[in-house]
């Protein structure tokens, strides 16, 4: 068929769908993953399974970024590493920010919504649990980094714009897991509005120990580092 008479909005590609738009995104699978009208108890239960879904796959995008950028910096390739992190940066606050939507729940017709979780808790989430998994691997690889580089995290801080590339890198991991702990602690103050800070959780877990968890970090040395800083800055003043 000639470009002339070739139907552009016929669909090429295989698959189900009316469109190459829904073949390529699948979305009569993506549309079809949230409970029906019929089958809700609560209206809200689309608002629910839709910011925790679409949470699920900002994660995906997030942790395979952060894979690839622990490789590439296995390889010494720190540019396109910076890259992949400033987006899996974006990911996260993509899902923190999403979390204002379950704030429009009222808090007595969620318990509608929190009989069927079963035992459903964030704890049990895989993009969750991938997090933790792929920021323990880029840790040990910016580790492996600087030790080939011969530098100690302080030192790269105090030769700062010198090394350029490993300064930012170094900020670029702060960002994540600062965003990690600001979209934890903004999980926790969801829960704590929906269901109050003494309550127990869906698998019986408390939800202060929720609030405990927080202190945690997933790249202390980066906040040790700073720390560190303060001691030696005050040290050469003092001295002199």
């Amino acid at each position: 068929m000639s470009d002339e008479t070739e139907d552009f909005h016929a669909p090429v590609l295989p698959g189900e769908g009316a469109s190459d738009y829904e073949r390529y995104l699948r979305t009569d699978e993506l549309l079809a993953l949230q409970k029906p009208a019929g089958e809700r108890v609560h209206h809200d239960e689309l608002l629910f399974q839709t910011v925790h879904q679409s949470s699920e796959l900002w994660l995906k995008l997030a942790t395979s970024e952060l894979e690839e950028a622990a490789s590439l910096l296995g390889r010494d390739q720190v540019d396109p590493a910076l890259r992949l992190l400033r987006r899996a940066v974006l990911c996260m606050q993509y899902i923190t920010s999403q979390l204002d939507m379950l704030g429009h729940m009222d808090p007595w017709e969620y318990q509608q919504i929190r009989v069927v979780l079963g035992h459903g808790s964030g704890f049990d989430s895989p993009g969750f649990r991938q997090v933790s998994r792929v920021t323990r691997r880029i840790a040990a690889t910016f580790d492996d980094l600087l030790e080939r580089a011969g530098l100690e995290l302080t030192d790269l801080y105090r030769r700062g714009r010198e090394l350029e590339q490993l300064h930012e890198l170094a900020e670029l991991l702060t960002d994540w897991d600062e965003k990690i702990w600001v979209w934890r602690f903004r999980h926790y103050s969801v829960v704590a509005r929906a269901i109050g800070e003494d309550t127990v959780g869906t698998q019986g877990t408390p939800v202060q120990v929720l609030g405990k968890l927080l202190a945690q970090r997933q790249l202390p040395k980066l906040w040790q580092a700073r720390v560190r800083l303060v001691e030696l800055f005050d040290a050469e003043r003092e001295g002199g």
